[in-house]
This record gives C-alpha cells, structure tokens and sequence, in this order.
C-alpha cells in the first residue's frame, strides 16, 4: 500500500481509537477527580455528557458528509474534540468538566462514523472487509484499554493526562487529514440544511439518553419522574420528527433507507448485539472489582481474553468477508458464538477458575468481533454510495442507544440479586451472582435477537464498485 493511502488508515484508525477511548478512560480516573473537584452527586454526568453529545451527533455528521464532503466534517469534529480535551484537562470544577465534556462529544460523534464511511471512499471492495475487520479490533481494543490506561494515567502522573494525551495524537490526525485526504463534495451541497429535523432529533435523543441514565441509578424505577417524564418526552419528539423528516429536502435521517430490508435488520442486529457487547464490558470488570477486591485498572487487565477474542474475531471476519464476498453466513454463525460464552457465564461464582473465565470470554468475543465489522460491511453495500455516512453513521448510533437501553435494564436486575443475596452469602458472592444473573440474560436475549435479524437478511454480497472509491483504486 503507498504511503499516501497508508498514513490514511492510520488516521482513519487512530480516529476512531480516540473517540472510542474517551468513552470509557475516565472511569478509573473519576474517584480521583471528584477527590479533587468536589461534586460526587454529578459523578455519572462526566460520563453521561460525552455520550449523550457523541451519540446524538453521530448520525448529523453522518448525513452532513454525504452532502458537504467528509474532509471538512471530519476536520470540525476532531478540532472540537481536542478543544474538549484540552479545557476539560485543565477543568477547575465538577461543573466545568462536564460541559467540557459534552463539547468533547461534538467532536467525537464525527470520528467514529466518518471513519466506518471513508474505508469505503478510500479503499477498493477486495480490500474493504479487510480495513474494517482492523476498524471493528481497533473498536473492541478501546473498549478495554480505556480503564487500563486512565488508570495508568491517574497512578502514575495525573488524571488531567487522560484528557490532554489526545491533544499531540489528534494534532497528527488534522495534519494528515489537512495534508492528505482528498476533498470530494458530497451531493445536494447546495441545499438548505434540515435545521428543523437536526433540533427535533437533538432533543428527542437527549431526552431519551438523560431517562436512560436516571433509571441506571439505584434508587429511580421506570415509573419515577426523572425516568419516565424525559422518556416519554422522547417519544412525543421522536413522532413529531418523523412527521418533520417525511417532508423535508435533504432529511438529517432519511426515513426511506428503512425500506430496505437489509438495512433495517442490520441496525437491529447492531442494537441488539451491544446488549452482549456491553454486558462483557461493563459487568465483568464489575465482577473482578466487587467479587475479588481487584482495582479497576487490574480489573482492565483481567478481561483482555474477551479484547483480543474481539479484535481477532473481527479482523479474521474481516478478511473471510474480502475472500469470499459474502458477508452473510459468517454473521449468522457468530450469535451462535455469543450465546455459548454468556451462558457459560451463568456459571460464574467467586471461586471460578480464570482459565474457564477467560474461554467463556473468548466465545463471547470471538462472537462479538464479526458484528464490529461484518455489519459495517452489510450496511455499506446495502445503501446507495451518496447514503455511506449515514448508513454508517446510523449503524453506530443503534449500537450505542442499543448498549445504553442494555445498562439501564440490567442495572435494575443487577441490584435486586445484590440486594437479594447480600445477606444470605455475603457481598461478595451476590457481586457474582448478580454477574451471572445479568451477562447471561442480556448476551442470550440481544444474541437471539440479532440472530433472527440476521437470518431474514438477504443474502448479498459486498459492494463491488463504489463510486467514491475509484479515484483512489489506483493507488492501492
């Protein structure tokens, strides 16, 4: 591969890496800084504000580049991004770095979905499912290496750096951005955005994500107000977008890409399948720390047999998809995989070996991988190639909603077991309980699922000639 195309997937990689990371790196560090901030009753809204802006901007950009380009876009969102880096480092108050954070999150919801669009634009169909099957390991990759390394940073220098290390890599991504990726205008740039739609679907997803992180805190159920009212405004919004986006030019979602049947299966297979996704993630770590005493940044360490299974399930798909042009039987084959590790997990005690914990990890994983890049591929070749970002972008967006609805569920049923068994078999045993109790059922549920999505998709191949890809194919 030529350097020029070569220094583009690092970008495109190292894009990503950063938006991911910046999800979770600073939950190792949060203890730390509400030490020093102050503010422990806004502890979850560090986290909250990143995903609640990265998610509802994913598919605005998304939509955005097909019709003004990717370079620009992509330019706005990591130069916003670092911005957010750097002041939420130097943030003096709890108040400060969470606005800091949602500011980071405008940046951050243009990488990740313009990275899954520019592997179509830049690179030929052969090499596609091999690109994405590195996007989809680099993707599992940040969702474990971020405790580790805010844990390292916290530790060992100050939890600010968890922060500021993004600044010299993103200042490398704009450079090579600037310098190297070639600017193709999208279509419809000379229409009116749909200010209208983009408010509308900015409020509904907002309200629905704040509802969402009210009922994953302890003492809120799904009929209390801080629950119910922002959810149910959600709906309300959501109806009147749709009602907005059937009459709008240049739609910020465009409703009739749901018409097509692979389309619509592959979002819900994405939705569904963080449940597994996040599950792992989330509650494993949550085992190590409350069931064995671990820090969180051991805890880190102690799943990384479901990161590699995850990255090495999704490159080997990867390159099964760039082999053979199918992409459809190795994602069918993959739910299978799921469910054999989060059942096993229905086994999980204290005292269970780490060599059958990490194989359980591994089927999950090795499951896991294949939907991180199998699905990216489905989506893409299943759209026009003026709908990439979008597609893309809206396959990102399912996912994370899909993982936030899985958190708020399983918070519920994780504190009943606690509460239940806490005083019959002590705490640490109801920790595990609780994790065997809460991976099985919502890895089983979202695999089953996406299994029966995916099995009514139809059997396509990959996109042989994307337009936006031929200027580049002689370069490869």
């Amino acid at each position: 591969m030529p350097q020029k195309n070569g220094l583009l997937l690092l970008a495109v990689l190292g894009g990503m890496f950063l938006a991911m990371l910046d999800q979770t790196i600073v939950g190792t560090a949060l203890p730390r800084i509400t030490t020093e901030l102050g503010g422990t009753n806004l502890y979850t809204w560090v986290v909250t504000a990143y995903l609640l802006t990265s998610t509802v901007t994913v598919p605005l950009y998304g939509r955005l580049s097909d019709t003004y380009g990717r370079k620009p876009l992509l330019l706005v969102g990591v130069a916003v991004f670092l911005v957010g880096s750097v002041l939420s480092g130097a943030a003096q108050s709890m108040a400060q770095l969470i606005a800091f954070r949602g500011l980071q999150g405008l940046g951050a919801g243009a990488l990740l979905p313009l990275s899954l669009a520019l592997v179509i634009d830049l690179f030929p169909p052969e090499r596609s499912g091999r690109v994405q099957g590195a996007l989809g390991g680099v993707m599992g990759l940040s969702y474990i290496a971020g405790p580790y390394l805010g844990g390292l940073f916290t530790d060992h220098a100050s939890w600010r750096w968890a922060f500021y290390v993004n600044v010299p890599i993103g200042l490398a991504l704009i450079a090579v951005i600037w310098l190297r990726l070639p600017y193709r205008r999208g279509e419809g740039g000379g229409a009116r955005p749909d200010y209208l739609g983009i408010a509308l679907f900015t409020a509904a997803i907002s309200a629905l994500l704040v509802g969402l992180t009210e009922k994953g805190l302890d003492d809120h159920t799904w009929t209390s107000a801080p629950v119910l009212g922002p959810i149910a405004a959600a709906v309300v919004l959501l109806a009147v977008f749709v009602a907005v986006e059937r009459r709008a030019a240049q739609p910020i979602v465009p409703l009739h890409l749901f018409a097509n049947r692979t389309y619509t299966l592959v979002n819900v297979a994405s939705f569904f399948t963080a449940f597994c996704m996040y599950a792992g993630v989330v509650f494993l770590p949550r085992y190590f720390q409350e069931a064995h005493g671990l820090s969180a940044t051991a805890s880190g360490l102690h799943i990384y047999p479901l990161m590699f299974a995850i990255v090495v399930g999704s490159m080997v798909t990867g390159a099964l998809i760039s082999a053979t042009g199918r992409y459809k039987p190795w994602l069918v084959a993959a739910p299978f995989l799921m469910v054999a590790g989060s059942l096993l997990c229905a086994n999980l005690a204290v005292n269970t070996s780490t060599i059958a914990l990490a194989s359980w990890m591994i089927l999950i994983g090795l499951g896991m991988g294949p939907m991180l890049s199998g699905l990216t591929v489905a989506i893409q070749s299943a759209v026009p190639a003026r709908f990439t970002g979008t597609a893309s972008a809206n396959l990102t967006f399912f996912r994370q909603i899909g993982g936030s609805v899985a958190l708020a569920l399983a918070g519920t049923a994780y504190t009943t077991v606690v509460t239940r068994e806490a005083p019959v078999h002590g705490l640490q045993a109801a920790h595990a309980s609780a994790t065997a109790t809460v991976i099985p059922w919502l890895g089983v549920v979202g695999a089953a699922v996406a299994l029966v999505a995916l099995a009514l998709m139809r059997d396509g191949g990959m996109r042989r000639a994307p337009q936006a890809a031929q200027p580049v194919l002689a370069e490869v």
